[in-house]
C-alpha cells in the first residue's frame, strides 16, 4: 500500500514534523515535506507546470494509493505553503483517492477550521476524504522520544486503519466503476 504523507507544517522541528515522522516510521509510509519539494509560488504561468520539481511532485501524488494531509492551523486554515503546494495538483492526481486529514493545534478548540479548510480543498479535487479526522494539541505528544501518548497514538492508529480500509475499497471499486 503506497500511502504518501504530505507535511504542510512549518517550522522545522515543530509538532507537524514530529507527527509526520512518527506516522511514516510507525506505518512505513513515505512523506513529502513541502519545504523540501522546492515548489515555487504558483503564479499560473504555463511554464511552471513543466518544472521538474512540479512534475516529480505530481508523479508522487499520482502513484500514491492514499494520502495523509497534515497541517498546523494558521489563522483559521491550513498553511499557505500547503495550499500553494496543493494548487499544483489537479483532479487527475486526486479524484477518488482516499485522503486522511490531520491538524496540529496550539490547544483549545484549534485545528477544526484547518480540517474543514483541507476537506473543502480536497472536495474540489473530487478526492475521497475519509470521515475520521484528527486534531492533535501540544499535550498529545511525548517530546522526550518523538512519539505520541497512548490515547493520541490510538486515534492515529484508528485513522490509518480507516484510510487503509478506504484504499482497499477504492482499489476494488474504482476499476469497476470506470469500466461500467
Amino acid at each position: 500500500m503506497n500511502v504518501l504523507i504530505i507535511n504542510g507544517g512549518m517550522p522545522r522541528g515543530g509538532r507537524t514534523e514530529l507527527i509526520t515522522r512518527f506516522i511514516a516510521s510507525e506505518y512505513g509510509f513515505k512523506y513529502e515535506d513541502i519545504s523540501a519539494a522546492n515548489l515555487p509560488f504558483l503564479t499560473g504561468e504555463p511554464d511552471q507546470w513543466q518544472l521538474p520539481e512540479v512534475v516529480a511532485f505530481k508523479e508522487k501524488v499520482s502513484a500514491a494509493s492514499g494520502i495523509i494531509l497534515i497541517s498546523p492551523e494558521y489563522h483559521g486554515g491550513m498553511t499557505g505553503a500547503l495550499k500553494n503546494t496543493l494548487d499544483f495538483l489537479t483532479s487527475d492526481q486526486l479524484a477518488h483517492k482516499p485522503v486522511a486529514l490531520l491538524a496540529t493545534a496550539g490547544g483549545g478548540k484549534g485545528g477544526i477550521n484547518c480540517l474543514n479548510n483541507m476537506r473543502t480543498v480536497m472536495r474540489g479535487f473530487y478526492a475521497n476524504v475519509i470521515p475520521k479526522q484528527i486534531v492533535l494539541d501540544p499535550e498529545c505528544f511525548n517530546y522526550d522520544d518523538g512519539t505520541l501518548w497512548e490515547e493520541s497514538r490510538n486515534l492515529v492508529d484508528e485513522m490509518v486503519h480507516e484510510l487503509k480500509m478506504y484504499i482497499k475499497m477504492s482499489e476494488q471499486l474504482i476499476p469497476r466503476v470506470i469500466l461500467d
